[in-house]
């Protein structure tokens, strides 16, 4: 019996190695597909077109950590980026450092940034903002804020708001500092 353990009999050997094989290349091509997608991702900025670009920004008056209630209305004329954060978001950690210093460096040409605040109580944001060195306003937001915003399911959200307040930007979680400086230096100067 020659034909012993070949494909013709359907020997499971050649079966098994047919669908291993199959298996792989399957394999292989889900590797690609998520590799291509995390290439994609680190590429561009992390932006979201579901927010209404170009909408006004909805207004609110809001507690800061100290000082009188903050109105967003109040910083018309001003290149605004509103920052979406939390005391308890590792990414937030991240990205604070850049933005003080992208207040110092732009504050005088008309940027003003406002931290918002997603904590569940301010008990732990004003540590927050003096190990940060947190050079602008910080308000506690709500739920009630966020789904003005179009929801706030994940953190950091940053809005980059013109000088007429109305968004021109919405960056769902952590944004490269270089892209949103990029950006701020567009709407200082106008265009």
């Amino acid at each position: 019996m020659a034909y012993v353990g070949t494909a013709a009999f359907g020997c499971p050997r050649a079966s098994e190695r047919h669908m291993r094989r199959k298996l792989a290349a399957r394999i292989l091509i889900l590797i690609a597909i998520v590799g291509a997608y995390a290439i994609y991702r680190h590429r561009e900025p992390a932006t979201h077109s579901g927010a209404p670009q170009h909408a006004f920004a909805p207004d609110f008056t809001l507690p800061q950590l100290s000082g009188p209630p903050l109105k967003l209305s109040d910083y018309r004329g001003k290149v605004v980026l509103l920052d979406f954060w939390a005391t308890w978001c590792e990414p937030c950690r991240v990205e604070t450092p850049f933005l003080v210093g992208l207040q110092n460096k732009y504050r005088d040409q008309g940027l003003q940034i406002i931290g918002v605040s997603m904590d569940d109580t301010p008990d732990p944001v004003p540590g927050f903002y003096q190990q940060f060195k947190m050079n602008y306003p910080v308000v506690m937001g709500n739920a009630k804020i966020g789904e003005e915003y179009g929801g706030v399911l994940g953190l950091p959200i940053a809005f980059l708001l013109d000088r007429e307040g109305r968004i021109q930007k919405k960056h769902i979680g952590a944004t490269d500092a270089s892209t949103f400086e990029r950006e701020v230096q567009t709407l200082l100067q106008g265009r």
